[in-house]
């Protein structure tokens, strides 16, 4: 049975939300260790075991510092349990700079990885869910770690999605391969001039595109791909309530309301963010998921199952041979350069809070 570490404290909702989510994710099957306020969290089911971890930083200002100097902290503990292989996965409902920098410090950068990357499949009505990388593990990137999204991006739709040959594309300011920055043209030259390497790369999509089902993985930077997530998410939710206001608005669209009912609830269903389970962090030596803040139980218990599964799906495996096999590792030169926390020297900078 695979067992999930689940870090309770930082989520909006508290410890015992996510508890409540740990112990549906118990029931279908999958172990969890808890980590968070045990009083806080009260008593729970079998399959998951809490471990009293009162201290939280998912607020700290400096996540990375925070990390290295509070080991008491309940996202550091769950991270050291994955590590030390009491659990297979991570999961945590805190922020994403914490989430990130535990994981680094504990369960450690995989070898020939630049940066790791944060990986959301966004559902997209009427056409499925098209995967975005890096939607806010780092600010800025250089081409290889670009180049290295690519492949990542690529080899999780291919175990996680079911997807044989995913649409790999570049978020740009235009389709043409000399549009963007410098950075930009100088991967889409080298992503463009990689056939056979395993990656079905389609070139370069604009924003109006990404939800239009032109590709089925996305790579951008962190800071790009976080304010391309939240925009996305902020229409959505928009537009949603546009819609129940509209419905509302007099006697006659009240009953046509009503007979739309069974509709909208389905799409809102669809782009339920809650569904996807949250983002993949990717490129570490075990999988950690980072779900959102504001997720109820529903969200917890899909996250905890989605790492479980990403798991048994072996994802950091393939995502590690798809980029040996593309040659798109780190030279092991570059590895052997370590801070004196045993971990690599380049360390990413986290975005947003979440």
């Amino acid at each position: 049975m695979i067992t999930v570490a689940v870090d309770a404290c930082g989520a909006d909702l508290g410890p015992r939300e996510v508890a409540a989510g740990a112990q549906r994710a118990a029931a279908g099957g999958v172990g969890v260790l808890l980590f968070g306020p045990a009083r806080e969290i009260g008593s729970v089911a079998s399959g998951v075991e809490v471990i009293d971890a009162p201290v939280s930083i998912a607020k700290a200002a400096d996540p990375a510092y925070a990390a290295r100097t509070t080991p008491e902290a309940s996202i550091v503990q769950a991270a050291r349990a994955v590590a030390e292989g009491r659990a297979q996965a991570l999961v945590s409902g805190g922020s994403t700079g914490s989430a990130l920098a535990a994981g680094l410090f504990n369960m450690r950068r995989d070898r020939g990885i630049y940066r790791p990357a944060l990986a959301l499949p966004v559902p997209i009505p009427g056409v499925g869910p098209v995967l975005l990388l890096d939607v806010g593990a780092n600010v800025s990137c250089r081409p290889e770690h670009l180049v290295q999204f690519a492949y990542m991006g690529s080899a999780f739709a291919q175990a996680v999605m079911g997807l044989e040959s995913p649409r790999v594309a570049l978020l740009s300011n235009g389709e043409e391969p000399a549009k963007g920055t410098p950075d930009l043209v100088a991967v889409h030259g080298q992503l463009a001039g990689e056939a056979g390497g395993g990656l079905n790369f389609i070139g370069n999509v604009e924003g109006t595109q990404v939800t239009e089902s032109v590709a089925d993985v996305v790579v951008m930077d962190g800071f790009t791909g976080n304010i391309t997530l939240k925009l996305i998410e902020g229409v959505s939710g928009r537009t949603m309530r546009a819609i129940r206001d509209v419905a509302m608005s007099s006697p006659r669209a009240r009953l046509g309301g009503l007979l739309l009912a069974p509709a909208v609830r389905r799409l809102r269903e669809e782009i339920d963010p809650e569904g996807p389970g949250g983002a993949y962090l990717l490129g570490l030596r075990q999988l950690g998921v980072v779900a959102h803040g504001r997720f109820t139980r529903r969200g917890f218990e899909r996250a905890i199952a989605v790492a479980a599964r990403g798991v048994n799906e072996d994802v950091i495996g393939r995502t590690r041979a798809a980029l040996a096999a593309a040659g798109a590792l780190r030279p092991s030169r570059a590895e052997a350069v370590i801070d004196a926390d045993g971990s690599p020297s380049e360390q990413p900078v986290t975005v947003s809070g979440r």
